[in-house]
């Protein structure tokens, strides 16, 4: 077995490998004056397991084009399986037509990995679960659930706590949170007004004077997150706790995150992030989690219970 980082995330490779004792193969990354990617294997995996851990976070177009670039080179270089680590899956939430003349860019980049040669996708927390569907390969989507309440465990969350999902699609992940967690559930019901800003409609179910835990995949603009936890607090919510598997925050989302009514941000470090001033965030690793799923790939074993908690099926 080999892994090979790519330049998006390269200290959650390195803790992946630290943590089942694989070093990291080297490989040269560089870009050519002109924009242009270039890549070299520099060992031999001929007859190899090789996997490659990119996010294809932003700059989301380069990294993904790099993951390719490294898949063609391990292909040429006569690997015999190829699987492609996504911590955090780009376009994820271009998952269906929506409107006239427009693409599906989830089923697109499926399509370009498989081109590319990868046999098998590692991911952590997809968007639309249904995107599995959009490969002929295997697909291995992972939940970063266990790992985020391992963390709300040594927390002092309270007897009275609520799991809320600030939107109708993130219902079944909040459900789980709900039991592991033995709270009570409550959804906020949203219209999105741009790519930016949501607006808030209502709360359905109780929150007032309650530990809120709210529940999402991912946030960029945190224009979700920042709506959903400032209607809560009128409705009497005491604390509010965001969990997000996915932070990729940018300037306008942590402008936002530093004035909210959020007591605290979990998130994992799927996407990489500087530190930032201001804002209570807690970073926990998914490096065990995948590199569990990668052993257990390479010794073709089931994974099958790292979707299990508690007794409770999470995803």
């Amino acid at each position: 077995m080999k892994i090979f980082s790519g330049r998006s995330n390269r200290p959650l490779a390195e803790a992946i490998s630290k943590s089942i004792d694989v070093p990291l193969g080297k490989a040269m990354l560089r870009d050519f004056p002109n924009g242009e990617t270039f890549a070299r294997i520099e060992e031999n995996v001929r007859g190899e397991d090789t996997y490659v851990v990119q996010s294809t976070c932003p700059p989301v177009n380069q990294n993904i084009m790099e993951l390719f670039i490294m898949i063609d080179a391990l292909r040429r270089a006569s690997a015999s399986r190829i699987t492609a680590v996504l911590p955090f899956y780009g376009y994820a939430r271009q998952d269906r037509k929506d409107q006239p003349r427009v693409p599906i860019s989830a089923k697109l980049i499926a399509n370009l990995l498989v081109s590319a040669g990868a046999n098998r996708i590692l991911t952590v927390d997809l968007h639309a679960q249904q995107i599995q569907g959009f490969f002929d390969i295997p697909v291995d989507h992972l939940y970063a659930a266990p790992v985020l309440f391992d963390y709300l465990k040594t927390m002092d969350l309270g007897d009275q706590i609520a799991v809320v999902s600030p939107d109708v699609g993130g219902i079944k992940m909040a459900h789980a949170y709900s039991q592991l967690l033995h709270a009570d559930l409550a959804i906020v019901a949203k219209r999105r007004m741009s790519d930016t800003e949501v607006e808030t409609v209502s709360v359905i179910g109780k929150v007032r004077d309650k530990t809120v835990v709210l529940v999402d995949d991912m946030t960029e603009t945190a224009g979700t997150l920042v709506s959903a936890a400032r209607i809560l607090r009128r409705r009497g919510a005491k604390r509010i706790i965001a969990v997000v598997s996915h932070a990729g925050l940018n300037d306008l989302g942590v402008k936002r995150l530093r004035k909210s009514n959020i007591d605290e941000l979990i998130t994992t470090d799927t996407v990489p992030r500087p530190p930032i001033e201001g804002l209570k965030l807690t970073t926990c690793s998914v490096a065990g989690l995948l590199g569990e799923a990668i052993k257990r790939i390479h010794t073709n074993s089931s994974v099958t219970s790292l979707f299990e908690f508690d007794g409770i099926r999470i995803g």
